[in-house]
């Protein structure tokens, strides 16, 4: 594995230069979201290229009021890299279960609040109580500290966070009506794909993917509703435009920025894909970028602006990419 030691990791610093490719270098969008994120880092902690895993990004749909968010396949991941996710039944404490679960060499994802993560010092930490899934792939309960994968980062806890966290600071120990959060351990079953096998077993679920895209162009449906998104982003507060922007522009954009570095990635292992479906992938995430900042301009000027190039863009990039993909593989 090339996963960073337990020991650099407790300096409480994250080493960019060992993240994945995916998350270094040129890119529009610098994360999708803490799932996505999450697994690309821990799929490279256990030496596997999670390229081989991006079909997911071809089903992407708008869903009325948000695109649908990206997620790796679990059931891909075991395909192509012998990783087995499992629910993971918490009846004791979440500390317990995560003490044998690593002892037995597994990594634990587990639902945590990220009022208790150091690494969103610049957002939630000691701020807001937000719900977050980060991956445990050690702990020390005697010293009271873990090391863990969130977002597109290696980090580390200790002392009242880690209490934080497995909730045993008297007042979160104590409440009757807390429920038990949602928890998978993730194991080695047999040796991942490697080389030819591995880009072949890659394009084949691509295709099984792609039978189960849009039936319809989303850009198309979500411009149906954008005069209406328009007028609640000029109503409510900047919060709101946070989130709005997160769950809209972001999930789009960052999924087609993937699906991008996915075609490339076939592209220079042997699979022909002709590079305008893979630049108009990218021109849905470059777009989506400069809408999220128009509609910002937008807010603090308390005028409407209806975006109608940037949907325009979207929507002839989006026929130039999922279509013509289905026709070249299907």
């Amino acid at each position: 594995m090339n996963a960073r030691s337990p020991a650099e990791a407790l300096t409480g610093a994250d080493d960019e230069a060992s993240r994945h490719a995916l998350h270094r270098g040129e890119r529009v969008w610098l994360e999708t979201n803490c799932y996505v994120d999450l697994w690309i880092e821990l799929l490279h902690h256990f030496g596997c290229d999670p390229h081989a895993a991006l079909g997911f990004t071809v089903t992407q749909a708008f869903e009325g009021d948000q695109f649908t968010f990206p997620k790796f396949s679990l059931d891909d991941i075991g395909r192509l890299y012998g990783l087995q996710a499992q629910e993971l039944a918490i009846y004791d404490t979440l500390e317990a279960h995560v003490c044998e679960q690593t002892k037995r060499g597994h990594v634990v994802v587990a639902e945590v609040d990220a009022h208790y993560l150091p690494d969103t010092r610049a957002t939630a930490y000691r701020q807001t109580h937000s719900k977050t899934t980060i991956a445990i792939d050690s702990i020390d309960a005697r010293a009271k500290r873990l090391t863990y994968f969130h977002n597109a980062g290696y980090f580390a806890l200790s002392g009242e966070d880690y209490d934080g966290v497995f909730r045993l600071m008297p007042d979160l120990a104590s409440d009757v009506l807390a429920l038990f959060p949602y928890v998978e351990f993730v194991k080695r079953a047999r040796a991942p794909l490697e080389g030819e096998a591995l880009v072949q077993r890659s394009l084949e679920l691509l295709k099984l993917r792609l039978v189960d895209r849009p039936g319809v162009n989303p850009i198309t449906q979500w411009r149906t509703e954008f005069p209406e998104h328009l007028q609640r982003l000029l109503e409510r507060d900047v919060a709101y435009y946070h989130l709005y922007t997160f769950n809209v522009m972001r999930q789009l954009g960052s999924n087609f920025e993937l699906l991008s570095k996915y075609l490339a990635w076939l592209n220079s292992n042997g699979v022909n894909v002709p590079e305008d479906i893979r630049s108009n992938a990218q021109a849905i995430a470059s777009e989506a970028m400069v809408m999220q900042f128009r509609l910002a301009r937008a807010r603090m000027r308390s005028r409407p602006d209806p975006c109608s190039d940037c949907l325009d863009s979207l929507e002839a990039a989006y026929e130039k990419v999922i279509e013509p993909l289905a026709s070249l593989l299907l």
